[in-house]
């Protein structure tokens, strides 16, 4: 039997899927849909005949780029800003990393980034300790030079280097310490060359037209489960093969998720998938929304990584309470948006909100309200949007050229929203789209452009009820029960978090197949993130590849 068969045979039959019932513990967090004990939805094996799709040349994310500098040089490094911003392919800048590639003035400032970094690593005592292993005698000490390059080359590039590559760095090393008289500015240069390398600033994971190479594997497993560089454990499993087995490959993955930098890693995926980084630049009209302060962006978007890493890590929860919890992490500026006591002058805390308040789940985040929102105004139509593309992963099509897409105006026969709604889905050229999101979007009505709660429109009573795919709800924490039972959600987590560590979208083949064996095994163990990731990462869409693609 070929070694790829039997690998899928091992996956197909190995990995313990936890019980199907689901633990009940006093905590509002776990208030989600139950369920009995039931026979998976889907087959809990891989199809075999299913042909992997081709990889491609991924470009460093910029929150890879400062996760790897950090690696390398500690964590009192400061990570120059560059100019390359990520792109957005298929919901995530981990699949357009690959999609595109570095512009001429991203180029210029990764080199400037470089010799800024390699200049900490030389004036920095600290950074200088770890990098810097022996002290060259003179510009020809190509001794001395190769030792601190060749480690450091290897874990920038995530492999072994060979001798005329350190050669290269050692040669260049010498010049400019002759240059400059100055064995440091040496060492700078060197390092400098190493960190401008595509070595460096592209994940090359592309393997041998089947499978991924070991080192490869080091990589794509690394900066899945930690955002970052592959550590020298993971390194040296790769070097001496253990990556290559079923066990070895399960047993790092299972260390990496019990290591706290996977915290890190799943807040990197988590503020990927939910698009979190709109927040960054979030503005509201201040005359409008007294409430609104710089603040509020950095502080929503930390509120919900703080609620996914609590839910993941300190509770390895099931993951649509979601959508459903009343417990939220807030510091001052949420408590003074939620209406609540702050619960600490400074920093977050855990707080639980009113069970019977109308704030509950990630629809209750001022990050998830404000960022689908207008500087101005509510917009029921990026609302609902919004739950359609990243939570429920259903396109909505791209409104034809030349449609007025805007809402009316209030006015005397419309004077609330959804009003408004009902006025503008008149228009047979409105119609099909807006009513996928418009519906969706009214539960929201009653929290303003920057997440705060009202009861009134206009003068008006907000009428917030509505249905998501024929099921009914009266509010925003009845839709947010409607979407966590909804079978879309999980199966659209699932196929996220694959596009995710493998920086591509699935073929149609691998999306019939293999994501609805991941859905069904993440069903099984309770739909538990870590688990999840665990799963990825032994499945065969994880390791296996096809052609290049050009």
């Amino acid at each position: 039997m070929p070694a790829r068969a039997a690998w899928i045979i091992v996956i197909a039959t190995s990995v313990s899927l936890g019980s199907c019932s689901y633990q009940e513990v006093n905590d509002p967090v776990l208030e989600v849909p139950r369920r009995v004990d039931t026979e998976p939805s889907q087959s809990l094996e891989y199809d075999p005949t299913v042909p992997a799709s081709p990889s491609a040349l991924r470009k460093l994310t910029r929150q890879e780029y400062i996760e790897s500098a950090v690696a390398l040089f500690g964590d009192e490094v400061l990570v120059p800003p560059t100019s390359e911003p990520d792109f957005i392919t298929g919901g995530l800048a981990a699949v357009g990393a690959g999609t595109t590639t570095y512009s001429p003035r991203g180029v210029e400032s990764f080199e400037e980034a470089a010799y800024a970094l390699a200049k900490q690593a030389v004036e920095d005592s600290g950074i200088r300790s770890r990098v810097v292993t022996c002290e060259p005698s003179s510009e020809s000490d190509t001794e001395c030079f190769g030792q601190i390059f060749r480690p450091f080359m290897r874990r920038a590039w995530r492999r072994p280097v060979t001798d005329a590559e350190v050669a290269k760095a050692v040669s260049l090393a010498g010049e400019a310490a002759a240059a400059t008289d100055s064995v440091d500015m040496g060492i700078q240069f060197g390092l400098a060359f190493t960190l401008q390398s595509p070595y460096y600033l592209y994940r090359i994971e592309l393997g041998d037209g089947e499978e991924l190479g070991a080192y490869e594997i080091a990589s794509r497993l690394s900066f899945f489960l930690w955002n970052t560089a592959p550590d020298e454990l993971l390194l040296d499993a790769a070097e001496t093969g253990a990556l290559a087995t079923y066990e070895g490959l399960r047993d790092h993955a299972e260390r990496m998720l019990a290591d706290p930098r996977a915290r890190s890693g799943f807040r990197s995926f988590y503020h990927d998938y939910l698009q979190l980084a709109e927040l960054d630049s979030l503005s509201k009209d201040p005359t409008i929304y007294k409430a609104y302060t710089s603040a509020l962006g950095p502080s929503s978007a930390e509120e919900t990584l703080q609620l996914l890493e609590y839910l993941t890590f300190d509770l390895d929860a099931d993951f649509r309470a979601l959508m459903t919890t009343t417990t939220t992490f807030v510091d001052p500026t949420l408590a003074a948006i939620y209406d609540i006591a702050a619960p600490t002058s400074t920093g977050f805390a855990r707080v639980n909100l009113n069970p019977t308040g109308p704030r509950a789940g990630l629809l209750g985040h001022a990050g998830f309200l404000a960022s689908h929102a207008h500087p101005t105004s509510t917009s029921v139509t990026l609302r609902g949007k919004a739950v359609r593309n990243i939570l429920l992963c259903q396109e909505i099509p791209i409104p034809p050229v030349g449609v007025d897409t805007s809402i009316p105006e209030p006015s005397g026969t419309a004077p609330t929203m959804r009003d408004r709604v009902a006025e503008h889905l008149q228009d047979p050229s409105c119609t099909g789209c807006h009513l996928l999101t418009d519906p969706i979007g009214l539960a929201l009505e009653k929290f303003d452009s920057i997440g705060r709660f009202r009861e009134t429109d206009n003068g008006y009573e907000i009428d917030a009820s509505g249905d998501l795919d024929t099921v009914e709800f009266d509010n925003a924490r009845g839709l947010g029960q409607a979407i966590a039972a909804h079978p879309a959600f999980t199966k659209c987590m699932a196929r996220t978090m694959m596009r995710y560590a493998l920086g591509r979208l699935e073929s149609d083949a691998e999306a019939e197949s293999h994501i609805d064996t991941l859905e069904a095994r993440f069903e099984q163990s309770g739909y538990r993130l870590q688990a999840l990731a665990l799963e990825i990462v032994l499945s065969p869409m994880f390791r296996q590849v096809g052609g290049v693609e050009r």
